[in-house]
């Protein structure tokens, strides 16, 4: 039997994930012809899912908070899908310019929230007015 789901909560997070979506398309247009993709990860577009394909995996997980400055929140993940080494300034520099987008794009997505993305120890989290 699969897990039931509040219908707000799927709302809340399909519009998170339309924001991620047009975020990852950004690092890809931008960063997408710089490492060669995994051997087994399929060309960016040709799944139906952007997390599925292309160099970028880009998206969040939702943390309780424990242990966080911060408190509950989403956990932003950028994941670049190569074997090639990425230095850690350009995964810094894309993991600042991912920041720097969500503090744009959410206000767009949750007019109506103050939601917040900073520095949560190593990484960084989206938080703030998350009510359903």
């Amino acid at each position: 039997m699969g897990t039931v789901r509040h219908f707000k909560a799927e709302q809340w997070e399909s519009r998170l994930r339309r924001v991620f979506d047009r975020i990852d398309d950004y690092l890809e247009d931008r960063y997408g012809d710089r490492y060669p993709l995994h051997p087994s990860r399929p060309l960016r577009g040709a799944t139906a899912s952007r997390s599925q394909d292309g160099l970028f995996n880009v998206g969040a997980s939702f943390s309780a908070g424990y242990g966080s400055q911060l408190g509950p929140g989403y956990v932003v993940e950028v994941r670049l899908v190569t074997l090639s080494s990425v230095p850690w300034h350009v995964r810094e520099r894309i993991e600042e310019e991912v920041a720097a987008l969500l503090r744009r794009e959410l206000p767009r997505a949750f007019p109506d929230r103050h939601i917040r993305v900073d520095r949560d120890g190593a990484v960084y989290k989206v938080y703030g007015d998350l009510r359903l």
